[in-house]
């Protein structure tokens, strides 16, 4: 005989594990401060390349000028201000990253254990018709 409320949380279930389920069991696999140490770093590396791009950019653009006055003083203070803002730059999107996936791993694991719960009640739901 089919149960209606075993049907209903087997296709939750089911849902569940096809839609978010894929990517939730990913994340939650790691612990919390390795998925998102893993991440910052990442996003780190990646500033720390577009950084550099855009850098390289600025200065080939401005190459012309800079040429013309050029000085001791002035490159120095160039120099400090790009290495300020590279540090300024990294910081905030380290923050920022880590909010993000800190924030990403607690609701995965959040979801994880309310499937895992569902799937509880659903042996349950087996146990009880066997007997």
């Amino acid at each position: 005989m089919l149960d209606e409320q075993k049907i209903k949380l087997m296709t939750k279930l089911a849902f569940y594990e096809k839609t978010q389920g894929k990517e939730d069991f990913k994340i939650s696999e790691y612990y919390r401060k390795d998925y998102t140490s893993l991440h910052v770093i990442c996003s780190i590396l990646w500033v720390t390349v577009g950084y550099v791009c855009l850098g390289a950019l600025v200065v080939l653009a401005g190459l012309d000028a800079l040429m013309s006055k050029m000085s001791a003083g002035l490159i120095i203070t160039m120099g400090l201000a790009a290495i300020l803002g590279y540090f300024v730059l990294v910081i905030a999107y380290a923050v920022v990253t880590s909010h993000v996936y800190n924030r990403n791993h607690r609701q995965a694991r959040q979801r994880v254990k309310k499937y895992n719960h569902n799937l509880t009640r659903l042996l349950k739901m087996y146990e009880k018709e066997k007997k």
